[in-house]
């Protein structure tokens, strides 16, 4: 199952978390089949986000939305710097 993985450095968690959430609907538009959050046990202002899609083509569109709508915009306040992002998907062993 193909990943977009996401971190990146943010001013606060609450009004991060706010803004993410206020993106649910276009996450699920765009097929994210799960979603999880994680932040750093020693710095509360990283967080690590890993949605998983059905196809490549929908997490690297996402990746897409995400860079042309959303960061550096209004709608990601919290945002500090450019996040870093990747399209992963799973390797044999």
């Amino acid at each position: 199952m193909p990943t977009l993985h996401i971190e990146h450095r943010i001013t606060d968690y609450r009004t991060w978390s706010s803004a993410f959430s206020r993106l649910a609907d276009a996450r699920a538009r765009a097929g994210v089949r799960r979603t999880r959050v994680r932040r750093a046990v020693d710095d509360d202002c990283f967080v690590v986000i890993d949605l998983s899609f059905d196809t490549v083509d929908e997490a690297t569109g996402f990746l897409g939305f995400l860079r042309s709508h959303v960061w550096g915009t209004p709608l990601a306040p919290a945002l500090v710097g450019p996040a870093e992002a990747t399209v992963l998907e799973d390797a044999p062993a």
